[in-house]
């Protein structure tokens, strides 16, 4: 995009969800907001409807592109924001694998590295010079040993992409193999640099850096543990340090971890659980986490949590209670409460621009 082409307008929000019987879905695409002060503020500016499942968002600011992948397919689509923030499609391409559950940009902004859940792999999708993407050029697999989990961990199946404080690493929790992968883009290839080993069983799905830049916390999706986990950005080294359940010692029916949000401030940590559909609160204390206490949160099945673009509300989408839900965030204690919720078919990703 030139420095004197129309850009879109400030405050846009994206929401995707989940379309298919599969999915036990009621979802239609991907919903468009202007974004307001709270979520009940948000206007509805349109959908884009007639994809399967675009079950992950993500945006490039530079060229104004919104990039999906599509949940338990094979490709990925991408879409130019117009300025009146419909989506015009730039087409889509194979990522060279299935269901592809997580993607980011690399910091150059030539690559779209996807994560290919069902088949065990990352892949590294070119993009033309106006954000539109080529067929997976790479597909590299993830190695090791299954886990212990006799239906969540038949093979290979990285959860996750996350770059680095300074974009020289990219970590791939793998809930399949309890592993986290550290790979680096070397010119045009992806490489495995070193890897985490986390308890057999844990199922490692997100993960997410302090501000700081030298701890990251990873979220275990089976086992509903969260680790906080040493990084060196020097050696690529992740190193698991001290480990806190994600759920209220009086629970006990299934749940298992999905999301995982640190405050921008370093000093406060979320994680959802699904089954117990609660959100638990920690406080960072040096290298380790204290529970807070634990937060409803707003329906079933949160799936998703991000901060809001102001930084001070944090957004949970419940995929199976067809809601999003706001929650403002105690600058002093971390605490959250509900300020808002809005009706959304079978949520599962938000992504603003």
């Amino acid at each position: 995009m030139t420095d004197d082409a129309p850009r879109p307008p400030l405050g846009l929000a994206f929401v995707g969800c989940f379309t298919t019987a599969r999915r036990r879905a009621r979802g239609q695409g991907i919903d468009i907001y202007r974004v307001g002060a709270g979520l009940d503020d948000w206007t509805h500016l349109g959908r884009v409807d007639g994809l399967e499942n675009p079950s992950f968002l993500v945006t490039d600011p530079a060229r104004a592109v919104l990039y999906t992948v599509r949940g338990d397919g094979t490709s990925a689509t991408a879409f130019a924001v117009t300025p009146d923030g419909t989506l015009r499609s730039l087409g889509s391409a194979e990522t060279g694998g299935t269901n592809s559950v997580h993607q980011a940009l690399d910091p150059s902004g030539r690559f779209l590295i996807v994560a290919n859940y069902a088949s065990g792999s990352v892949a590294l999708m070119p993009l033309r010079p106006d954000g539109g993407l080529e067929p997976a050029a790479q597909v590299l697999p993830m190695p090791g040993e299954p886990g212990p989990h006799r239906t969540e961990q038949a093979g290979a199946h990285p959860h996750h992409v996350v770059l680095s404080p300074d974009g020289r690493h990219v970590l791939v929790p793998d809930k399949g193999l309890d592993r986290v992968f550290v790979l680096r883009l070397d010119g045009d290839q992806l490489e495995i640099v070193t890897e985490a080993v986390l308890r057999p069983g844990a199922g490692p799905r997100h993960i997410a850096f302090h501000p700081g830049g030298a701890l990251a916390f990873l979220v275990n999706e089976l086992e509903s543990t969260v680790a906080t986990c040493r990084w060196d950005a020097g050696t690529g080294t992740l190193t698991p340090r001290h480990l806190v359940p994600t759920l209220p010692p009086d629970f006990f029916g299934a749940s298992t971890a999905a999301a995982i949000v640190v405050t921008l401030c370093g000093r406060f940590v979320y994680a959802s659980n699904r089954g117990q559909d609660g959100i638990a609160r920690f406080r960072v204390d040096g290298a380790r986490l204290e529970p807070a206490g634990w937060t409803p949160s707003g329906g079933r099945d949160p799936r998703f949590m991000t901060l809001a673009p102001d930084s001070g509300r944090l957004l949970v989408a419940n995929e199976q209670g067809d809601s999003l839900t706001e929650f403002a965030i105690d600058p002093g204690s971390g605490d959250l409460t509900q300020t808002g919720s809005r009706q959304s078919p079978s949520p599962c990703t938000i992504a603003f621009l």
